[in-house]
Order: C-alpha cells, then structure tokens, then sequence
C-alpha cells in the first residue's frame, strides 16, 4: 500500500521522484541559491552539537547541512526509495526507516524538524497519533519545528490542506506549547490568510526563543 506522499509523489515526477527531488535541489544551489533555509533556522534554536531530528528527512538535504554545521543528527522517513538516496548522499549519518505516526527511536532530542510539507502529506486521521511521536521525541526543554503550506499555491497538486488550527489542537493535545510562529523560515511575519507557515513548539523546561 502507498502512502499519500508517494502517490503525489509519483503523479508528480514520475517513478524516478527521488532522484528528481534530490537533482532539483542540487540544480538550484548550483545556480546559487540558498536552499539551507530550515537548517539556518536550527541554528536560531540551539547551538551544535544538539541533536536534531529531522522527521520526514527525504533525500536527506536539511539532515546532511545540519550534519555539516556539527549537529548530531537522525533522519527518519517512511519512504524506503527518498532514504536510498540519503544514504547515497551521506553513507555515514543515522538513516531511519519509520512511520512518524508510530515510530520509537527509543531517544529524544533538543529538535524536532519537519520542512517540505510533511504535516500536509501526511496519511488521513493521522495527525494527532504522529503529534504525539513528535512529543515523545522531544527532549524537555528541546523544540518542535514545522514548515508547511496552508493553501493550493504552497502544496503539491492533489495535496489537501491542513487547517493551522488543527494542527495547533494536535500539538496541544500532545502536550507541546505554542513559542512562535512565523511567515517564512527566516523568521518573516506570519499573517493571518498566508499561504505558509512555520510554527514552533516546546516542551516545558527551556528556554524561549531566540532573536
């Protein structure tokens, strides 16, 4: 059975998606382009060596830039094919194959990152339990960070969005506080009606949000 990401995924770019999803991002740094926004906005959060989750790691981008700048990092995902490409990319990180809605890494970590729309992809009536996860992951003190698009414009076609109140009730309901809220990873405003956001949540225990 596939996952929704996967559907989409393949709608999309076809069976080769990961390596289309990987060349994309090396073609755009290539022609000079920052594509290491959420990793930048790690490093707003706490110093290396934290450890880092990055949960829905893909082909492993954000996981390979962290590891570069001296965090200590795992990545997960669900996606056997987009983790082939992250243990091509980086043979020597910690790749983990797991459903974000049940796995147990038996650690915690000072963050816990999802970019790239993972909220939104993620499969029907799964929010809360992969919440929870999240929580179980996330050391007291540490934070949850999450990057994804509200409307049509900031989504893969045939991608349905994931009202930002639902997923605040989600995050609640895990036990996860409200820290901020942003428009953009480099920390722009987020207003009310934006088509992205990127929410930041923690556990009781550290300290707040840096400037």
């Amino acid at each position: 059975m596939t996952t929704r990401w996967e559907r989409i995924a393949r709608a999309t770019n076809g069976e080769e998606y990961a390596a289309a999803y990987a060349r994309r991002f090396g073609e755009l740094a290539a022609a000079g382009q920052d594509v290491h926004g959420e990793a930048t906005f790690v490093t707003g959060l706490v110093d290396p060596p934290a450890r880092v989750l990055d949960a829905g790691c893909g082909t492993g981008r954000i996981a390979v830039r962290l590891d570069e700048l001296g965090y200590r990092v795992v990545g997960v995902d669900v996606d056997a094919t987009m983790l082939e490409q992250a243990r091509a990319e980086a043979p020597g990180l910690d790749w983990r194959l797991g459903d974000l809605a049940a796995f147990d890494l038996g650690a915690t970590f000072d963050v816990v990152l999802l970019a790239g729309n993972i909220v939104p992809l993620l499969e029907p009536g799964t929010l809360p339990a992969v919440c929870e996860r999240l929580a179980a992951h996330t050391a007291a003190g540490g934070r949850v960070v999450c990057g994804f698009g509200l409307d049509a414009d900031h989504l893969p076609a045939g991608c349905p969005v994931t009202p930002l109140a639902q997923f605040e009730e989600a995050m609640a309901a895990a036990g996860l506080d409200p820290v901020a809220t942003y428009g953009t990873w480099d920390r722009g405003a987020f207003e009310p009606g934006a088509g992205y956001v990127v929410t930041v949540h923690g556990r009781a225990g550290g300290p707040g949000e840096r400037a």
